[in-house]
């Protein structure tokens, strides 16, 4: 693994679990990234990548709702922007769509084009952020990374349908939750996938919403009220 360069910028991003109930047990989206990919090759994870500058211009038709809004509150990028850029991600990566039927009010930015074409505008509709994490130093790139929770029925379309997704992501497939960490994966994303598993098993609300944080020298677990 390439080493990051000493003073790199930690980037905001957004990365969805798309939940699909089935008969055996929840399944979770995944793809697989390529061999040759400059962060975390060859790893299984979920849809999800850095935020973009357009994405804080976009309309959530319904936004977050109240509690996520407050609890992704506490960085200088909106809530909404966080929200768009996990909606585009997962759309960008796996062409499927979280949104709704609906004219865009504005200039459609460059990077959703594809989705207004559609007659889509992103629906933030059950979205639930229950994770953060920040890359390590050391690595290729390093992220401050908001893992958001769905549930696949608020997917328009058919949640089988890969033809749109781009060629990031290979190998893209409704996992078994209880099978996904034995899979090739990072860290964090094993961590991830615990949590993701005990709210499915438990049914309760979260206290708190965990946070590795590994800003500083040493990573440390947070707690987001």
């Amino acid at each position: 693994m390439t080493a990051a360069p000493a003073g790199m910028p930690i980037r905001p991003a957004a990365t969805v679990l798309a939940i699909r109930p089935h008969a055996d047990g929840p399944r979770v989206l995944m793809g697989q990234r390529g061999a040759g990919a400059a962060f975390m090759p060859d790893k299984f994870v979920f849809p999800g990548g850095a935020v973009d500058a357009d994405d804080a211009l976009v309309p959530l038709s319904p936004g977050l709702d109240a509690l996520c809004h407050t609890r992704l509150s506490d960085t200088n990028v909106p809530p909404a922007a966080l929200a768009a850029a996990a909606i585009r991600e997962m759309w960008e990566e796996t062409g499927l769509m979280l949104g709704r039927p609906g004219t865009w009010p504005g200039a459609v930015p460059t990077d959703w084009a594809g989705f207004a074409a559609r007659g889509m505008v992103p629906s933030a509709d059950g979205l639930r952020f229950i994770f953060r994490a920040i890359t390590p130093p050391g690595r290729s790139r390093r992220f401050d990374a908001r893992f958001f929770m769905v549930d696949a029925a608020g997917i328009a379309g058919d949640p089988d349908n890969f033809e749109g997704a781009c060629d990031e992501l290979r190998c893209l497939q409704w996992v078994p939750l209880a099978e996904a960490r034995a899979l090739n994966l990072p860290f964090i994303t094993e961590v991830v996938l615990a949590e993701a598993a005990r709210i499915m098993r438990t049914g309760e609300a979260q206290r708190f919403v965990p946070f590795f944080d590994s800003s500083g020298p040493a990573s440390i677990f947070r707690q987001i009220p």
